[in-house]
């Protein structure tokens, strides 16, 4: 287990991991009635997303110059971002020029990468998240726990708390009512905003349109109602043509929320024309590199087909115990897990391969067939030879006990008196798990008995 997501897990409390737990399974569920009712054979599905996805990364250079050549040529303003600091850079120069302080954002896991609200506000902007978990978890000071549903580690009676000591509206628990607190409180905001940001679900490089959904409609208030729209788009975020759109749509809502397809889908070619009276004035979008290239580069590159579903998150028996918080890092669950570390490097992050129990749960339930459990098992080699492996288990030992039979055996032999010899890891150990039952023989034995029978 990595050290700092055992840590956390001793710390998380009990109703936070029950929330995450049942939120997850539910989730994993719904999945699978979703995408059996939408495809005869959902595997065979998956596989051909994989094959698409395949072909982006083996051609991402050229696709992205000819979505880059089709954004400019709907009149959207293309901005490349090497870093965090360059888009960060990149966006806060734009929304200098557009009027006001007060900046409506949709969800976007690519502005949480980059942290660009924290760099907004130190620069005298105001972004307002607009999604209602994406709110919750800015008015708490939080953050997200999952890529898709940020605040599954909150209940209901949690959410009323943060709702009544920020003044919107009388206590209550029903979900309905809590909404429509969010709600009258965020159309404020947008009736006065003139800047939005965005992320990007997909970007179509045969048309150089922008493509984002969504279940609760705040999108289009924070692309069409604004002069202003900024979108973040992660480079790998591409499909070579829209009539791909038909596998993807169904693949990411039916694996994200357990639905067919999503509430909103947004087709954004450009800014509104002469003979249009809604729409804005401009729109830009910054392709976001952020380490993705060194990632196309090396062993880790699959994991840049994601479609940041969140399926592997909730089917996961190790996030289903901890959330997200404690990966300590904005990617969570078996993704985070390789893509924390492709992005950082694993001396930082490297340690996440470990909170896996390597069960292939997550790559069974990718919507895009990503071999997350055998990218996790060459990161964690990959941590251990850069010295980076934070785990105190002498697995050394192990290694050398395993790999000679008359020692292994030996020790077979003195398993049953181990509960009561005293050992410094005991306690760490029993602290989350319980000891095996003595079953008072070995497998060698009973097998023996068996076959001699």
């Amino acid at each position: 287990m990595s050290t700092r997501v055992e840590k956390y897990s001793n710390t998380i409390k009990p109703e936070t991991a029950a929330n995450v737990s049942n939120a997850s399974q539910a989730k994993t569920a719904q999945r699978v009635t979703a995408l059996h009712a939408f495809y005869d054979d959902p595997d065979q599905m998956q596989r051909w997303a994989s094959k698409v996805k395949g072909y982006v990364l083996d051609h991402l250079a050229e696709l992205l110059i000819q979505f880059e050549t089709n954004c400019i040529k709907n009149g959207i303003v293309v901005h490349w971002a090497e870093d965090a600091k360059e888009a960060n850079d990149v966006i806060l120069g734009l929304c200098k020029q557009g009027a006001g302080t007060t900046i409506v954002k949709a969800k976007s896991m690519a502005t949480e990468e980059i942290h660009l609200n924290k760099h907004l506000e130190q620069n005298g902007f105001q972004p307002i998240e607009t999604d209602l978990g994406e709110f919750v978890v800015q008015i708490d000071d939080d953050v997200p726990t999952h890529i898709v549903t940020p605040i599954i580690h909150k209940n209901r009676g949690e959410i009323s708390k943060s709702f009544l000591r920020e003044n919107l509206g009388p206590e209550t628990t029903v979900p309905e009512e809590l909404a429509a607190q969010a709600r009258a409180h965020l159309r404020s905001k947008f009736r006065g905003a003139k800047i939005g940001i965005s992320g990007v679900n997909f970007g179509i490089a045969d048309t150089g349109r922008i493509v984002l959904v969504e279940n609760e409609g705040n999108s289009r208030l924070s692309t069409t109602a604004v002069d202003l729209h900024i979108a973040v788009m992660g480079i790998e975020k591409l499909l070579p043509t829209e009539q791909d759109l038909a596998t993807f749509l169904p693949l990411l809502a039916g694996s994200a929320t357990g639905q067919r397809i999503t509430t909103y889908t947004h087709f954004i070619t450009g800014p509104k024309q002469v003979d249009q009276t809604d729409g804005p004035s401009e729109v830009h979008i910054v392709l976001l590199d952020n380490g993705r290239s060194k990632i196309m580069a090396g062993d880790y590159r699959d994991i840049l087909k994601c479609i940041r579903c969140g399926a592997c998150l909730n089917v996961c028996p190790v996030y289903r115990q901890v959330g997200g918080h404690g990966y300590a890092h904005v990617y969570s669950g078996p993704l985070g897990a390789v893509l924390a570390p492709g992005l950082e490097g694993v001396k930082a992050y490297g340690d996440l391969a470990k909170a896996s129990s390597l069960c292939g749960a997550c790559e069974e339930v990718c919507p895009v067939k990503i071999p997350i459990p055998r990218m996790l098992l060459q990161l964690r080699d990959e941590t251990f030879r850069a010295g980076a492996n934070t785990d105190h288990i002498p697995w050394r030992v192990f290694a050398m006990g395993a790999t000679k039979p008359f020692i292994w055996k030996s020790g077979l032999m003195m398993v049953p008196m181990a509960p009561l010899v005293p050992h410094p890891l005991a306690a760490a150990w029993k602290s989350s798990r319980d000891l095996p039952k003595n079953e008072q023989a070995s497998f060698r034995k009973w097998w023996s008995k068996k076959v001699g029978a």
